[in-house]
């Protein structure tokens, strides 16, 4: 009996160990605090602002770089290690925008997706604090330059805010850059196609005018709170959308159609709101003159997708992140909403899709790094 209960005892401390053990290699765990200086020598750095330093050399201290320039210029002896880069490339941190990327794990088990939230207007809903820094999939897409993330909130009219983070955080409030940086709304369809006696026509919707009613009742009603003076009783919903209407946060549409495209951006006037993107963009360089006139930016849809309709350019959608900067907008690149987690770390492959159709490699650079930068207000 006692050789039972010993044996017993060690197998369960055998199991336990093996469970510890095994819960910590698969833990992702963020690097250390840099507590040496570091420099970089001889690389050809590429910036993100289209221009690029040969045999240039990067300082870091205390995480945070303090010297970008030749190398011939800088001070070695301020650094405790240098490290010979000769012949490689430098880059930027590559930025995924609109990715659930921390808030589902696996699209088949609904306990593990966190994405969606219950109610149509949801702008107070957000999505940062849910994000997951034990997920196995930030290490994953970190191996391939991709360092930071805009986490995004699906569903409803009015998804809600998202929030931007850095992949290598020990929790939600550590990997944070920005708790919010903008407000999610699903613009609906304006028409649809109807086939009949073997025809196919383009129909108004007979619901967008109401949904529309709708959407211009609820940020009517938000513009009126936040031109209101303070009250004792805060509106939740209102409240998340007070950075709207002072320039702090950045309105994001989704949609592809040009006319909706259309009427967003007469939306955006109408209300005096500030900051927009648009998110998918399909079809934004039919409309390009009036994004640009109205300093509303293209958050372009996967480049890696089929042409929306039979008449389009096979290779369209490769095409458009030139045609779009051609036109002189701001246009960062994203995953589609299909498997954003896993697909963002396909992101500098659409990068490498747009060079192939037409962006110069800078060009294709900015739209990982200083586009979206820009976009989101970081």
């Amino acid at each position: 009996m006692k050789t039972a209960k010993h044996l017993l005892l060690s197998a369960c401390k055998a199991a336990l160990f093996s469970a510890v053990t095994l819960t910590a290699l698969a833990q992702p765990t963020p690097g250390p605090d840099q507590s040496r200086s570091i420099l970089i020598l001889g690389a050809t750095a590429h910036l993100g602002t289209g221009d690029v330093l040969e045999d240039c050399a990067v300082g870091f201290r205390n995480g945070e770089i303090d010297y970008v320039g030749r190398s011939f210029q800088v001070n070695r002896q301020k650094y405790d290690d240098i490290l010979d880069a000769t012949g490689q490339h430098l880059y930027p941190g590559f930025i995924v925008t609109n990715t659930t990327l921390g808030l589902q794990e696996i699209g088949a088990v609904r306990a593990t997706q966190d994405q969606y939230e219950v109610g149509t207007f949801r702008p107070n809903v957000r999505s940062v604090i849910a994000f997951n820094t034990d997920s196995e999939i930030p290490p994953t897409v970190r191996t391939n330059g991709v360092l930071m993330g805009q986490i995004t909130p699906r569903g409803g009219v009015v998804s809600g805010s998202s929030g931007v983070v850095h992949f290598d955080g020990w929790n939600w409030e550590d990997a944070a850059i920005a708790m919010v940086d903008g407000i999610h709304l699903n613009w609906p369809s304006t028409h649809h196609r109807h086939r009949s006696d073997g025809k196919i026509d383009i129909q108004r919707r007979k619901t967008y005018d109401q949904q529309k009613h709708e959407i211009d009742r609820f940020f009517g009603e938000a513009q009126a709170y936040a031109a209101a003076p303070r009250g004792s009783v805060t509106d939740v919903r209102h409240e998340g959308m007070r950075g709207l209407f002072d320039g702090s946060l950045c309105l994001y549409v989704h949609t592809n159609d040009a006319r909706a495209i259309t009427e967003a951006v007469h939306f955006k006037r109408d209300l005096g709101i500030e900051r927009m993107a648009v998110v998918g963009g399909y079809d934004a360089y039919l409309v390009a003159d009036l994004l640009r006139e109205n300093d509303v930016a293209v958050m372009l849809q996967s480049v890696h997708s089929l042409p929306r309709f039979a008449d389009d350019d096979v290779d369209l959608p490769f095409k458009l992140p030139k045609l779009l900067m051609d036109e002189g907008l701001t246009v960062a690149l994203q995953v589609d909403k299909r498997m954003t987690e896993m697909n963002s770390r396909n992101l500098p492959f659409y990068a490498g899709t747009a060079r192939a159709y037409g962006l110069t490699e800078e060009q294709a650079i900015q739209a990982l790094t200083r586009n979206p930068a820009r976009i989101l207000g970081i």
